[in-house]
């Protein structure tokens, strides 16, 4: 059963469950709810804080970004917990590619870049999501 709220897929990563494979089921999930409320209400309750660092910031950059790409009535509060942000970078990804740090830097979205975490332009675009919006997410 996928996670129905962004604090089980951090709950369930916490204690084991692989962080990809659980993190795109939420989204998925999150993108077949139809309105406004249903959305805040996957969002608002606050993902416990981890022992890994990383996963305490991931967890504030998709809250933020998810609720401000949908535009939702309500930003969670949750979001800005100090702790939610790194003390040194994050680049998520392993290419070894000149470049690709300068890159990721550039085109990572603000509510990741201003946790440290450096990541493609649309980090949660998935095949589920409409056309539209993969054209013109932010």
């Amino acid at each position: 059963m996928r996670p129905s709220t962004l604090a089980e897929a951090i709950e369930r990563i916490s204690a084991g469950a692989p962080q990809g494979d659980t993190l795109a089921e939420f989204v998925d999930t999150f993108l077949a709810l139809s309105d406004d409320a249903a959305r805040v209400a996957a969002l608002a309750s606050s993902p416990k804080r981890t022992d890994d660092a990383r996963l305490d910031a991931l967890a504030g950059a998709i809250g933020e970004y998810l609720a401000k790409h949908y535009r939702l009535s309500q930003l969670p509060h949750w979001v800005s917990e100090p702790w939610r942000r790194l003390a040194e970078p994050w680049f998520t990804t392993s290419s070894t590619a000149p470049g690709m740090r300068e890159y990721l830097t550039f085109a990572s979205p603000a509510e990741f870049r201003s946790r440290n975490i450096f990541t493609e332009e649309r980090p949660l675009r998935r095949a589920r999501t409409p056309i539209a919006e993969r054209e013109t997410a932010p």
